[in-house]
């Protein structure tokens, strides 16, 4: 039943508005993004376009270390509501996807079920202060289903021109009840330069992060 429930939030967001995305979990009309996420949970791996610069949809890669999971699905990335101000920004998204995971852990393994997630993904930031919430509840038939959330503050040291490195240091604290390390808090340094953003960082379990996102 969450499975189905799931499908149709993601299939009724496509349904309501056939207009695909872009931004941050979308960019701009007719652009690529490829990003690689990397942490104690989890690697991963997203590809996406966005038509528009409402809705992105693209392919999903993911391994869960822990859970000895590995998951393909096609996530939809839709843009519901921004504001925009003259030295700010705020968005609202929701992130959806389905597909196939296959397990390798315990009484599950070499057991492949299909799989479904949704949530949602807010920021707020101007050229010196950024603050972002997230959350995603994932169900794999037969297999597994679990919840994650996780928050992040920032602050730019200086204020760069266009063109120039941005440097960001922020903090991630992140939520996850079922797992074994229940709460994470990661310091971490954002560069950005043009179509290229870095993120290096080390939790509270001395687990190493690196993101790396391109758009083109």
């Amino acid at each position: 039943m969450r499975l189905l429930l799931l499908f149709q939030v993601i299939f009724g967001l496509v349904l309501v508005n056939p207009s695909f995305v872009i931004a941050r979990p979308v960019s701009y009309p007719g652009g690529w993004t490829l990003m690689t996420m990397n942490d104690g949970d989890k690697n991963s791996v997203h590809a996406h376009y966005s038509p528009s610069a409402k809705t992105s949809i693209g392919y999903k890669f993911e391994y869960w270390l822990d859970k000895e999971l590995t998951l393909h699905a096609l996530q939809i990335n839709r843009l519901m509501k921004r504001w925009n101000r003259t030295e700010s920004q705020g968005n609202f998204y929701i992130k959806s996807g389905v597909g196939v995971a296959h397990s390798d852990l315990g009484v599950f393994d070499n057991e492949t079920g299909a799989s479904a997630f949704t949530g949602i993904a807010v920021d707020w930031e101007d050229r010196r202060r950024f603050i972002s919430y997230e959350n995603r509840f994932t169900d794999i038939d037969g297999i597994d289903d679990f919840f994650q959330q996780s928050a992040r503050i920032g602050w730019a040291p200086y204020q760069g021109d266009y063109g120039d490195l941005h440097t960001w240091l922020m903090l991630q604290i992140e939520h996850m009840p079922e797992a074994n390390e229940e709460h994470t808090v990661t310091p971490l340094v954002r560069f950005f330069k043009d179509v290229h953003l870095l993120e290096l960082g080390v939790n509270n379990h001395n687990k190493i992060l690196f993101n790396y996102i391109f758009r083109y």
